[in-house]
Formats: C-alpha cells, sequence, structure tokens
C-alpha cells in the first residue's frame, strides 16, 4: 500500500531474521493518521526513493537506508556471485548443510557484520520494530536503551574444575537472559536484545563471549586444560573486563615503563664478510641482509610488546597449583611518546617492528643512538653470541689540499676506539660491501651516507707513492664536499671561478682575430682559455647558432699568436667542412689549414707540422686512425660530438687513441639518446671524470633513467658543470629577432581517414596480441614499424601506398599555406624526417612551376643548393630532409620554417628551426609545426611531454622513446 509523502508519515526501521543471512533490517514509511498513531499503511523505501520522503528524513536516515539496502539478500548476492547463477540456486549452493562453501559463508557474515554495527551505531532516537511473519513492519516495538550495560565476568575455581560465567546489569538491574527468547543481534560489538530492549555494553565486548550463556548457565573449565585456558582467554579477560574470582588472585600493579629496542639479523641466503686484512670482493650480502627491530616496554619484571597500545596488561603466574594474575596500568601516554620518538627519528614501525637493510639499519642505530640512551632506551641485540655488531660512534674527518697537478686527501676514520684506513673504507665501499670484521671481533657497517656523501671520492681517488690524490679535474666533487661540511678544503680563488662562470676573467681577443666577439662569445672564449690555461677539456654546448664555431676559431687563432709551432686536429661531420672553411677564412684568415679529405688526400702524418689546423671528417679519422694517432696535436676538437656518443662505436674508439695536449667537443645537443652519450664524449675530453662506463652506468645512467633519482641527476650535474658551458639564444642573443612558434593542427581527409584508422586497427590488435605472447621487449620492432606507418599515412597515404589515389587533409593544408607565404614574398625552409614526403611536395612545386632548392642525403653539392637559396631572389623554397640538414647550415634568408611531421627529438626540431634562427637573422621568424589531429603525431607529442622531464637537457631518439612506453601507453597510442 503507497503512503503518500504529502500526507503525515513516519520512517521505521524493522528487524527481521533471514533463513541464511541471520538478522536483517529493512526501511519503511508509515503513515499516520489524524490522532498521530501508526496506520496500516506502509511502503519500504530505498535510497533510489528515499527523496520523495526527504522532508521527514535526516542525514541519519539516509545512511540507514543505504546501509540497510546493501544487507538485503539480493545486494548481498550481486556482491558475491562469482559465476552466473539464479540468486535462489546461489544460497542453496553456498548454505548447503553438507556441501556448502564455508569460506564464502564467513566472508557474507563479515559483510553483514560490518552493516549490523553501523546500522546499530546510527539507530539511537529512531523507531525499531520486530516484523511479523505476515510482513508487518511494526509488529513489535523494540525500546532502544538510552544507558549502556556493564558486564562482570565470575571465575570459581576448585580442586577439580572452573566454572566461568558472565552477569550484565543495565541501569543497575540484572538482566536475566538465559532461555528467554532474549538474542544477541551483533557480535563486534555486542548488542542484545532482551525483553523487546536493545542495548550495548560501556566497554566494548565480543557477543561470542556472551553467545553461550543464552543457553548455559555456565562454562566448565576441566583442569587438564586450566593453564592454556588462564593464559589464552582468561588473562585478556581480565585485562579487559571486571572480573570476580575465586579460588585464584588477581594483583593489580602500577610500574612505570622502559622502552626496550631489540635488534636481530634476518637471515639471508648468501652472506660475506670481509675483515680488514681481507681484500673485499664485490658483494652485494649488506644490501640484501635485514635487519630486524622489536620495541617492546618493560614493566618491572613484565614485558609487553608494542603492537597494540592497552590501558592493561596481564601476565600469569604459576606457583605449584596456585595461579597469580598480575595486572599492569599501562602508561599509554609515555609508550606512544617512545614510539613517536622512533618514528620521527625514521624508524616507524608496524605491528612493533619494523625492518631496514643493515646498512639503512645500522647507519640509523649509530646516528639515533645518543638520543635513544637519554630518553631511556635500552638496545639489546639478540643474536650477539653468534655476531655482535659494532653500535657506537662513528668519525669521518677529511682535509682536501690543492696540490700543483692534482689534490691531497687526508682522513681520519674511526669506528669507536679503532682507527680504519680510507683506503680500507674505499676497497669496501667501491666493491658494494659495507660489512667488515673489527680488531675485536665486533662488525662494522659502514654508514649509508658515507657512501652517499663520499661516493665520488671513493670512486674517484687513487693512491700515490706516499698518500692518496684526486685528479683536478673533480674541483666540484671537492667544492661540493667543502659547501656540504663534509671537509676542510684549501683551494686557491683562482680554480674556484671554474665553477662560478661570471666570476672567469677576460682574455684578449687574439690581435689578428677579424670580427668583433659578442658579449656571451667573449665570455665563452674566456671560459675555452681558462680551461687550457688549466689544461681541463670541455664541451662548448651553446644553443645553435650562436656561434660555437666563431669562439672556437678565437680559440685556435690564439694558440697560433703564443706558438706558431702547433698543429691542433678538427673533426666533423663531412657535411661541415666547407661551412668551418669559410668561417676560418672569415674571421682567422691568418691560420693556415689542411683539408684532410677526399680520396687522393696525402696520407703522410709529417706534413701536418706545417699547418696550423688539420680538417677531417669522422669517415676519414675511423679509415686513418693509425696515421693519424702517430702525430701529437696540440686540441683535438670535435664538432657535432655526438658522432661518439656510442662509446662502443669504431668511431668512439678511433678518437680516443689520438693523442693531444688539449680536447674540446662541440655539440648543441651532448645528449641525445641517453646520459650514457654524456659519460662517452666527456670521457673524452677528460678521461676519468665520470668514472669507468661500468662504474658510470652503476652509479649514474641506472639510478637517472631507471629510477628517476634526482640526488643523483645533481651530482652528476655538479661533475660536469665546470666543463660544460651552454647558454640559450634566450639568455644571450638579445638581439635576435623574435621567433613565433606555431602549431598547425590539420584534419585527415575523409578518404585518409578511413585508411588511417583501418591500419591503425589492424596495428593495435597485432601489437597487443605479440605483448601478450611474447611481452614488451621483445614487441618493440613491430611497434616501431607501426607508428612510422601510422605516422606517414597522416603525412599522405602515398607514402606507405603508391596505389593510392585520394587526398591528404595535411597536403592540402600545406599547399595552402605555401602559396599564401609565397604570395608575400616570404622564404621558406620545408624539412620532412621522410624524403618521400618532401618528394611528394617537389611534385606540387614542379607542377606549379615554382622554383626551389633540395637538399636531402642524395644530394652531393650542398653548397651549390644553400647558395642558390640564399642568393636567388627567385628561389623562395627550400626543401630539406631531416637527416641531410639538420646541421652546419646558414640560411638567414629564410623567415618561415614549415615543419610537416613531429620529431621523436625535440632537440634535433630545435636544430632545424636554428637554421633560420641564427646570427645574422634580421627578420621575425615564424615557425610552424604540422600535425594531424586525433592520430599517433598527436598523442605522441603529449606522451613526450610527460615522459621526457627525467632532466631538461635529457633528449630521447625514435628507438629509446618507444622502449620508454607501458602497455597502457601503446594502448592508448593505437585507440
Amino acid at each position: 500500500m503507497k503512503v503518500a509523502p504529502d500526507q503525515p508519515f513516519q520512517i521505521v526501521y524493522s528487524l527481521f531474521e533471514h533463513e541464511y543471512l541471520g538478522f536483517l533490517f529493512e526501511s519503511f514509511v508509515v503513515q499516520i493518521n489524524d490522532k498521530g498513531n501508526l496506520t496500516y499503511s506502509h511502503q519500504n523505501i530505498s535510497a533510489q526513493n528515499a527523496e520523495e520522503f526527504d522532508e521527514g528524513l535526516d542525514a541519519a536516515d539516509y545512511e540507514l537506508i543505504k546501509t540497510m539496502d546493501q544487507m538485503q539478500q539480493k545486494a548481498v548476492f550481486n556482491h558475491f556471485q562469482k559465476k552466473k547463477m539464479k540468486l535462489d540456486e546461489f544460497f542453496l549452493k553456498v548454505y548447503d548443510k553438507k556441501a556448502g562453501d564455508k569460506i564464502l559463508q564467513d566472508e557474507i557474515d563479515r559483510y553483514l557484520e560490518i552493516r549490523r554495527s553501523k546500522v546499530l551505531s546510527l539507530i539511537h532516537g529512531k523507531q525499531l520494530f520486530e516484523m511479523g511473519k505476515d510482513g508487518e513492519p511494526t509488529w513489535k516495538k523494540i525500546t532502544i536503551s538510552d544507558e549502556k550495560a556493564t558486564v562482570l565476568f565470575h571465575f570459581r575455581r576448585n580442586e577439580e574444575n572452573t566454572h566461568y560465567f558472565p552477569t550484565i546489569k543495565l541501569k543497575e538491574e540484572k538482566v536475566h537472559f538465559f532461555q528467554n527468547e532474549s538474542y544477541l543481534l551483533c557480535k563486534e560489538p555486542a548488542w542484545m536484545v532482551v525483553n523487546d530492549t536493545l542495548f550495548t555494553f560501556e566497554q566494548e565486548v565480543n557477543g561470542n563471549k556472551l553467545k553461550p550463556f543464552f543457553n548455559k548457565k555456565f562454562i566448565l573449565i576441566p583442569k587438564n586444560v586450566e593453564e592454556t585456558y588462564y593464559r589464552k582467554f582468561v588473562a585478556p579477560l581480565i585485562a579487559s573486563f571486571d572480573v570476580y574470582a575465586q579460588g585464584f588472585e588477581i594483583k593489580s600493579e602500577k610500574l612505570l615503563p622502559t622502552p626496550v629496542l631489540s635488534f636481530s639479523e634476518l637471515a639471508s641466503a648468501s652472506q660475506s664478510t670481509g675483515t680488514l686484512f681481507d681484500t673485499p670482493k664485490a658483494n652485494t650480502s649488506a644490501d640484501v641482509s635485514k635487519i630486524l627491530f622489536e620495541l617492546s616496554f618493560r614493566y618491572g619484571t613484565y614485558s609487553y610488546k608494542a603492537d597494540k597500545l592497552k590501558k592493561v596488561s596481564v601476565s600469569v603466574e604459576k606457583q605449584e597449583d596456585d595461579y597469580i594474575f598480575h595486572r599492569v596500568r599501562r602508561d599509554s601516554t609515555q609508550e606512544k611518546s617512545f614510539i613517536d620518538t622512533l618514528t620521527n627519528s625514521g624508524l616507524p614501525l608496524k605491528s612493533s617492528r619494523s625492518t631496514l637493510s643493515k646498512t639503512n639499519a645500522m647507519s640509523w642505530l649509530n646516528d639515533n643512538l645518543a638520543t635513544l640512551r637519554e630518553q631511556g632506551f635500552i638496545i639489546d641485540q639478540r643474536d650477539a653470541s653468534v655476531k655482535k655488531y659494532f653500535v657506537g660512534s662513528t668519525d669521518f674527518n677529511l682535509e682536501i689540499t690543492e696540490n700543483i697537478d692534482w689534490f691531497d686527501i687526508k682522513a681520519v676514520i674511526h669506528f669507536g676506539e679503532f682507527e680504519i684506513p680510507f683506503t680500507t673504507i674505499r676497497q669496501y665501499v667501491l666493491n658494494k660491501q659495507s660489512e667488515f670484521k673489527l680488531p675485536n671481533g665486533e662488525y662494522a657497517i659502514i654508514p649509508d651516507n658515507w657512501v652517499t656523501e663520499y661516493s665520488d671520492l671513493f670512486a674517484f681517488s687513487s693512491n700515490g707513492a706516499d698518500n692518496i690524490t684526486l685528479n683536478k679535474i673533480h674541483v666540484s666533487l671537492v667544492k661540493d664536499l667543502k659547501d656540504g661540511n663534509h671537509a676542510k678544503v684549501a683551494m686557491t680563488r683562482k680554480l674556484e671561478k671554474l665553477l662560478d662562470f661570471d666570476e672567469i676573467e677576460d682574455t684578449p681577443v687574439p690581435a689578428k682575430f677579424k670580427g668583433t666577439l659578442r658579449p656571451y662569445q667573449q665570455a665563452g672564449y674566456n671560459w675555452l682559455s681558462f680551461l687550457n690555461q688549466y689544461g681541463f677539456g670541455g664541451c662548448l654546448a651553446d644553443d645553435m647558432g650562436l656561434g660555437k664555431t666563431v669562439q672556437t676559431l678565437a680559440l685556435l687563432q690564439g694558440e697560433k699568436e703564443k706558438d706558431t709551432g702547433s698543429t691542433s686536429l678538427l673533426v666533423m661531420p663531412t657535411s661541415l667542412i666547407y661551412n668551418w672553411e669559410m668561417e676560418a677564412g672569415k674571421f682567422a684568415p691568418g691560420l693556415k689549414i689542411l683539408n684532410y679529405t677526399g680520396t687522393n688526400r696525402n696520407k703522410n702524418h709529417e706534413r701536418f707540422a706545417r699547418y696550423d689546423l688539420v680538417i677531417t671528417s669522422y669517415g676519414i679519422t675511423r679509415i686513418d686512425t693509425d696515421l693519424l694517432k702517430q702525430f701529437y696535436f696540440n686540441y683535438i676538437i670535435l664538432d657535432e660530438s655526438q658522432a661518439i656518443k656510442n662509446p662502443d662505436s669504431i668511431i668512439s674508439k678511433s678518437v680516443r687513441e689520438l693523442k693531444s695536449r688539449r680536447k674540446l667537443i662541440l655539440s648543441g645537443t651532448p645528449i641525445e639518446n641517453s646520459t650514457l652519450d654524456l659519460w662517452s664524449q666527456m670521457s673524452f675530453v677528460n678521461p676519468g671524470l665520470l668514472g669507468t662506463e661500468k662504474f658510470f652506468k652503476t652509479e649514474y645512467q641506472i639510478p637517472i633513467e631507471k629510477r628517476k633519482d634526482e640526488a643523483k641527476m645533481r651530482r652528476l650535474n655538479a661533475l660536469i658543470k665546470p666543463f660544460i658551458l651552454r647558454r640559450e639564444k634566450t639568455q644571450v642573443a638579445k638581439d635576435l629577432p623574435e621567433k613565433v612558434e606555431n602549431v598547425h593542427y590539420c584534419d585527415l581527409s575523409a578518404q585518409q581517414r578511413e585508411y588511417y584508422d583501418r591500419e591503425k586497427n589492424a596495428y593495435r590488435n597485432k601489437i597487443l596480441d605479440l605483448i601478450a605472447q611474447d611481452g614488451l621487449q621483445k614487441s618493440q620492432m613491430i611497434l616501431l614499424q607501426g607508428l612510422t606507418r601510422l605516422r606517414q599515412i597522416a603525412n599522405h597515404p602515398s607514402m606507405v601506398d603508391e596505389t593510392y589515389e585520394g587526398d591528404s587533409g595535411k597536403f592540402e593544408d600545406i599547399t595552402h599555406m605555401v602559396s599564401n607565404a609565397l604570395g608575400k614574398d616570404h622564404k621558406i625552409l620545408i624539412f620532412s624526417q621522410f624524403v618521400k614526403h618532401l618528394k611528394i611536395v617537389e611534385q606540387y612545386l614542379q607542377a606549379e612551376n615554382i622554383p626551389y632548392a633540395y637538399l636531402d642525403g642524395s644530394v652531393k653539392d650542398r653548397k651549390a643548393e644553400v647558395e642558390k637559396f640564399q642568393n636567388n631572389e627567385n628561389i623562395r623554397i627550400f626543401l630539406i630532409s631531416l637527416k641531410a640538414g639538420g646541421l652546419g647550415l646558414n640560411l638567414t634568408e629564410a623567415d618561415y620554417v614549415f615543419l610537416l611531421d613531429p620529431w621523436w627529438n625535440p632537440a634535433i626540431e630545435a636544430q632545424a628551426v636554428d637554421r633560420a634562427h641564427r646570427i645574422g637573422q634580421t627578420n621575425k621568424v615564424f615557425t610552424y609545426k604540422f600535425i594531424a589531429r586525433d592520430t599517433v603525431e598527436e598523442k605522441i607529442l603529449k606522451l613526450q611531454q610527460s615522459k621526457l622531464k627525467l632532466a631538461q637537457n635529457l633528449i630521447t631518439i625514435e628507438e629509446s622513446f618507444v622502449k620508454s612506453l607501458s602497455k597502457e601507453d601503446i594502448t592508448n597510442l593505437f585507440d
């Protein structure tokens, strides 16, 4: 019967017992008559229709209704059904008396108990009834007691057994609940209904402790299980509740707590420990081994774990045939204070325990030992008889003094009373072994902070004849130790200036250098001269177009004027030879230059001495290594030094064999793929700066690239900072005209979209199936193939299908913008990484009779194409492929740059724009990046932004970008 919400009504809650699920509640609204009495008109309500009766409901009602909904059998069925079956079938199967699912029954019971407890916590002040057998919701009123009951547990021990029973009082009256239709409504915590009154307890009690006594007057504990029962059941009961006992004694005691922090070593699969007299072997057992800390509180002779903060703990003492229960009132406030002390010092506890690696554990313990003891902690090693660890003070006193060509290291290291040689600690740290045996037999653990703070010092220092030394190239490491108060340092102010670029003194420009250096170029020349003076190598990594060539020529001219007999070697990509010759003729015409290239080159290394500068290519260097290494050069300079980014490549190995007094590298992108690129190039200019390749990978590459370790990134930056000079255009070239960057989004044509979606779906299924079958690693080739194909289709489907006769949305936008720009007399550079794409544009230009210059890898005469574009007013378009035109071109006549497709490496993209936006440009430069909307082009750009934030200049190439993708990333790319 429906209830009218616009007429007086009352919300009521009705209790009934389900065949399988036990006690459940339902919510109803009942119409009220003119006298204010409940009528028989009622209606079940749920969260779905409760708002109809909002006027008569409060927040508690809404919460009650929602919770009761979750308890209904349909809700339980929907929550727990694992297989498709009908509701009746589910309950018959789960609750079958012989073959029922006991585990699932327990899960359902826990689920309902949580909700019963919640309902009962909210029910106060509401109207509660027992439901009649006919479904009448207001059959019998249940009174909800305003007061809570108390319980007293009685134990009566005699020679044969112990009787145990509870008495309950409500409002000072004893509650009789034995065999009188009373029932337990909820177990955790206990709620009972006795004589139609619902109540709970002042001190929460588990209903299972009361349930047996609804049908039993007492429980009998036989003598033979007495002790076990007393310890496991009676003692916790005495701790939590009032107990009346006959036959044994309960003593209440109040004592002060003493915190005891015990530690023990957890067994590991294999452990290897060195002594002071061993040569340590590489071993990570100290990192794998664990130390277990456990906190307990000692009250007199009693000890309690700190896993639960109890008001009272009970210990059982047996004296012959008698028992004494020692009821100790604990100081929970003080105990919590002790726990907070450990947490605040870096040892958070879980269930009174904490586990740390051995090195972390002993470092923490030694760092906090004095404070813990001051606050009353007892430190106890449980397995000290087997292997005792050193616990005490440790000191590392370090002094570093600048010498002529190196730093002298003096270190005094103490573990308690023992002084340990620096070389000993160094060997253990380098071999990843942090544990060793002291002369007194105790085992010492090298503190973690020593490994962190001094790891580079351990790695880069070396044993001299009488002392320990450090190469001066590690000046930034010394400065960091000084700034961190980890060492006393004596270093000249002049050397410190290398770490502060702004303080390097001016060096006069060579007398015969032609031209004027801009202020930042003068600063770069000062820096190069400073490195030269100290015998350091360096990397000039200025942005493209800022004049790395000019700064280097000033250095070379200065070297000639200091020593006319010095010859330097300049190695570069073949495409840059012409540009270097032109620039040298302009700025340093006095340099005598040998162009050592071509198949007919004179292979006589002795004639190098007659020249100031030998210019050659990486290819020639690779071929003529044996000849070139016979000559001792003044400088070896590598332009576009990323050519040696792979340390295992032939060219990397070749240039390392060459001999010179100084080394210099030039690169706008010293990192393209990974930090190992940096190691390869910096190890060429300053051998030893970053350690061995194996050391660098372990200490820097893996932590930075795999674990995103910012501390390692900062340390690496500190090491290389003095030897890398990088300025961006925005910082220094204030006189450059504005560069306006635009992203032009293109919509695929209908035919192109159909083609793209078909290919995308095919590759998506193929790639995801392959990942599921072989894993991500083995799927990268097909992934790269699929992404490349989709990117080409996004440009123009004819790039992958010669039979395609449809149109392309992007191509239409490109030709429209080309036509528009030409109509306003602009000169345009058009870049693509796909030669096929350039050819499509070339066909359009030919059909329209538009003259153009063209450059890809197959063009032999680069110079002619560059000059044609720069000097011929009629040639207003230059088509350039990424690989052929990304380096060494000065195309300042252009004021528009079109990037036809997004590139994996944003730095290379920037280099393309820099062909036009560089020193000498007088016009505002407009760049347009064409992106096909709703394709992998757009999604790749978003992925790059989220994945390439490891370091500001850590840039990726195609293969490494693909390796960084997760399965989720790949799925999103092909969605």
